[in-house]
C-alpha cells in the first residue's frame, strides 16, 4: 500500500498529542488542534471560529484496478472490457469522534459499481491489525457511487462475477487498498472541528425508471413523491476549526450516465461530481499528498432513479454519454454546493452505530410492517426473468426478453427450468422464478444491516438498491422508533454489502427489472423495515444487540478465468514509450491532441495512486505536471495490436479546455512491459514533441 505524505505528515504530528490508538476522550481538542498546521486554502476562506464539539477527519485514495482486459461491473455484459481511463476511481472517506462520548465513526464511499461484502471484511480485517478494536463492522461504514464505469470481479458471489470471468485479486486489492489508505488518511487528519447540515432540492437529475411499479403504491406513499423521484439532497458540511475541508452529499441516481458500450473507467455522474467540486474549491493534485477539500456523493434509495431522462441509455438531456455525466453530475455539484453555502444546522449530539448480520432467506415479517396486517415472511435469494431483461431504460440486458408480469415466458420457464423447487417458486410468486441463486450460494443470504447516529442524523446502512418508496417505508419505521424526524434518517444504499434490489410488495407483484431482482420475495421490505426498527430501538435505549454470523466464505469466491498477461513486446524496430503518433506544433483551445505511444500491458502496473499520461506545461525552463489520467479533459486508452508478440499501443487525447494557459506543453506516457522469459516487469516513459497552446 502506497502511504501519500499527508498520511505519513499528519499521522507524526497528532501522535505527539494523542499516543497509539487516537482513543477517543484521551487528548483535549485544544492540544489536538495545536499539534496540526492549518489546512487553509486561498480558494476556500475560513469561517468565523465556533466551537468544536467532535474531531474530524478527512482522506482520498486511488482505487482504480486494471485499465484493459478487465470485465466492468454493472451492465453484466461478457464484452464489455476495460480499454482505459477516463477517469480514475476514487475512495473518499471521514473519520468523526465524540470526545465526549468516546465512540467514533469511519465512514468511507467509493467510486464502485457496489461495495461487495468480501471487501467490507477485508478491510475491517486491516483496521484491526493496525488499531485494535477502535475500528469494527459497528462503526464503519463503506458504500458505493454505483458507478457503471469500473473494473469489477471484487465479490465473492458468484452471480457478481459471472460476466467478469472470475473473481480478479489486482482489482480487488486496488479497491481494499485504497479504501484503508483513505480511512488510515482521515484517521490521521482529525482535528478539532464542527459539522454542520443543509437541506434541498434536485429535480433536474433523476427520473422514474420504473413508473409502472411505482404507480402500484398505495396513494399514502405516491403522494411524498409528487414527481415520481426523490428530489432530496442532504449536505453534511464539514470544518476543522473555522476551516472547510470537506462535504458529504446524498442524492439518489444511478451511476449509468455511461452506457454498456463504454469501455474506459469512469467514476461516472457522482464521480465528475466529486471531481468538480474538489478541483473548484482547492485547486490541489490528487497525487500531491494531502487531499485538499473532499466531496463525496454517496447515494440514498436510488434503485428506481435513472439519470436517463429520456428514459434512453444515454440519452438525456443530450445524446452523448460523456456529455450526459458530465451535465449530471454538474447538476449534483451545482444543488450540493448551494445548499453547502446555507448549510447552518449545527449537528449536536452523541455519536453510535448498530450492526447485525441477518438471515433475510428466513425472516419471520410481523403484521405491523406487512401491507395485509399479517405474519410473512422471506424466502432464499432467487433471480426472476424479468431480471435477464435488463433495464430497458439505462442498460438492456438479453434481446427478446421483456419485463413485467405475467412473463410472457413463463410457459417456457416452467417447462425447462427444474433447478428451482416448486415450493421456493411458490414463496416466490408472482416472479417467474429463473435461478436458485440463494440456494446455489451463488448471492448472499446473511447481510450486514447498520444503523448510524452521528448527533441528530441518522444513516440507514443497507446492502441493496432501494426503491425510493422502499426506502420512505425503511424511513419511516426507523424514524418511528427513535423518536426523530424523518428528514433525519436517510436510506444509504449500497453499504457494507451487496444483494440486488429491494422493492415494496406492491412493486414486486409488477415485476419489472427491479421486482425481479428482489432476491427475497414479496415481503423483503417489510422484512428490511422490522430489522432496521430492531437496530433503531437498540440505539435508542442504549442497549446492544448480537452480532450474528457473518455470511460464510464461498467455495466459488475466488474462482478466476480470466487469464493474465504473458508478455509484451514493442514489435520490429520499436522500442517502448516510442511515439506512433506525435502532437502538431501548435493547438488553440477547444482543440483536441492527440499522441499515440508503443506501450506494454496496463496490468503490469496500476499505476494506483499514480498516472499513466501527464500533460506536462513548461514553467520557467521546467515541465510541470499540468493534468493527468485522473482529469476529466484526458483519456487512455489501450489497444492490442498485435495478440500472437504480445504488441499494444497507448493513445492519449486531450481536450483543450477553454481557459487553459496559452504557453508550451507535452504529452507524457508512463507504462510498464512484461519480458515473456523472465516475467521481470520494467517501467518506460515517452514523450511528445513541445507544442504550443495559444
Amino acid at each position: 500500500m502506497e502511504t501519500s505524505e499527508f498520511t505519513r505528515r499528519r499521522g507524526l504530528q497528532f501522535a505527539a498529542a494523542a499516543a497509539g490508538g487516537l482513543a477517543v476522550g484521551t487528548t483535549p481538542a485544544a492540544a489536538a488542534e495545536a499539534a496540526l498546521p492549518s489546512t487553509s486554502s486561498p480558494r476556500s476562506p475560513a469561517a468565523p471560529a465556533s466551537p468544536s464539539p467532535y474531531l474530524v477527519g478527512r482522506g482520498i485514495a486511488d482505487i482504480t484496478g486494471a485499465a484493459a482486459e478487465s470485465g466492468m461491473m454493472g451492465y453484466s455484459m461478457p464484452g464489455q472490457q476495460t480499454t482505459g481511463i477516463h477517469q480514475r476511481l476514487r475512495a473518499r472517506a471521514f473519520v468523526v469522534a465524540d470526545p465526549a462520548g468516546g465512540n467514533r465513526v469511519a465512514w468511507c464511499n467509493t467510486d464502485q459499481g457496489i461495495l461487495p461484502h468480501a471487501v467490507f471484511r477485508a478491510v475491517l480485517t486491516r483496521l484491526a491489525a493496525a488499531h485494535g478494536v477502535l475500528y469494527t463492522e459497528q462503526n464503519v461504514s463503506l458504500s458505493a457511487t454505483h458507478t457503471h464505469a469500473g473494473p469489477g470481479g471484487c465479490s465473492h458471489d458468484l452471480v457478481y462475477n459471472l460476466s467478469i470471468l472470475g473473481f480478479q485479486q489486482q482489482n480487488f486489492d486496488a479497491v481494499v487498498d485504497g479504501v484503508v489508505e483513505a480511512i488510515e488518511a482521515a484517521h490521521a487528519d482529525l482535528r478539532p472541528g464542527t459539522l454542520t447540515l443543509g437541506r434541498g432540492e434536485l429535480t433536474d437529475a433523476s427520473v422514474n425508471r420504473s413508473r409502472a411499479a411505482f404507480e402500484l403504491n398505495p396513494r399514502a406513499d405516491k403522494d411524498a413523491y409528487p414527481l415520481g423521484i426523490d428530489p432530496a439532497m442532504t449536505v453534511l458540511r464539514f470544518r476543522q476549526g473555522g476551516t472547510d475541508v470537506g462535504a458529504i452529499s446524498w442524492f439518489p441516481t444511478h451511476g449509468t450516465s455511461m452506457t454498456n458500450g463504454n469501455t474506459l473507467i469512469s467514476g461516472d455522474n457522482k464521480g465528475y461530481a466529486a471531481y468538480a467540486w474538489e478541483h473548484d474549491t482547492a485547486g490541489v493534485r490528487y497525487l500531491d499528498g494531502a487531499p485538499g477539500f473532499v466531496a463525496a456523493f454517496p447515494q440514498t434509495n436510488a434503485g428506481d432513479m435513472s439519470p436517463n431522462l429520456d428514459l434512453r441509455p444515454g440519452s438525456g438531456p443530450t445524446d452523448d454519454e460523456f456529455e450526459n455525466t458530465r451535465i449530471i453530475g454538474l447538476r449534483q455539484f451545482t444543488a450540493a454546493r448551494r445548499i453547502f453555502a446555507s448549510a447552518d444546522t449545527p449537528v449536536t449530539g452523541g455519536i453510535d452505530a448498530r450492526t447485525r448480520y441477518v438471515d433475510m432467506s428466513q425472516v419471520r415479517v410481523d403484521g405491523r410492517y406487512t401491507p395485509d396486517g399479517r405474519i410473512h415472511h422471506t424466502s432464499p435469494g432467487v433471480i426472476g426473468v424479468s431480471t435477464l431483461a435488463g433495464s430497458t431504460e439505462d442498460g438492456p440486458g438479453i434481446p427478446g426478453i421483456i419485463e413485467g408480469t405475467p412473463s410472457p415466458l413463463a410457459p417456457l420457464v416452467d417447462l425447462i427450468n427444474a433447478v428451482v423447487p416448486q415450493w421456493l417458486a411458490d414463496e416466490q410468486s408472482p416472479k417467474t422464478s429463473v435461478v436458485p441463486s440463494g440456494l446455489l450460494q451463488a448471492t448472499p443470504n446473511v447481510l450486514p444491516l447498520q444503523l448510524l447516529r452521528i448527533g441528530q442524523l441518522h444513516l440507514v446502512g443497507g446492502p441493496a438498491e432501494f426503491t425510493i418508496v422502499a426506502g420512505l417505508r425503511i424511513r419511516r419505521a426507523v424514524a418511528a422508533e427513535l423518536g426523530v424526524p424523518l428528514e433525519n434518517v436517510l436510506m444509504q444504499g449500497y453499504t457494507n454489502g451487496y444483494s440486488q434490489y429491494v422493492t415494496t410488495p406492491e412493486e414486486y407483484d409488477g415485476q419489472q427489472y427491479e421486482g425481479a431482482s428482489t432476491l427475497f420475495g414479496r415481503y423483503t421490505t417489510p422484512a428490511y423495515q422490522q430489522e432496521f426498527a430492531k437496530l433503531a430501538a437498540a440505539l435508542r435505549d442504549g442497549t446492544t444487540l448480537p452480532l450474528g454470523s457473518p455470511p460464510p466464505e464461498a467455495a466459488t469466491g475466488t474462482l478466476n478465468l480470466q487469464p493474465g498477461v504473458v508478455l509484451d513486446s514493442p514489435g520490429w524496430a520499436r522500442r517502448f514509450g516510442q511515439v506512433l503518433t506525435d502532437a502538431a506544433p501548435g493547438y488553440r483551445t477547444g482543440q483536441r491532441v492527440t499522441t499515440v505511444f508503443v506501450t506494454g500491458h496496463p496490468k503490469n502496473d496500476l499505476h494506483r495512486g499514480g498516472t499513466f499520461l501527464e500533460v506536462q506545461r513548461q514553467l520557467n525552463g521546467t515541465w510541470v505536471r499540468y493534468l493527468d489520467d485522473g482529469d476529466w479533459p484526458t483519456k487512455y486508452r489501450w489497444q492490442r495490436t498485435n495478440a500472437l508478440t504480445g504488441e499494444s499501443t497507448a493513445t492519449v487525447t486531450w481536450d483543450i479546455a477553454p481557459g487553459t494557459p496559452a504557453g508550451t506543453y507535452r504529452v507524457i506516457h508512463s507504462g510498464n512491459a512484461r519480458n515473456g522469459l523472465t516475467g521481470a516487469i520494467t517501467g518506460f516513459t515517452g514523450a511528445s514533441r513541445a507544442f504550443t497552446v495559444s
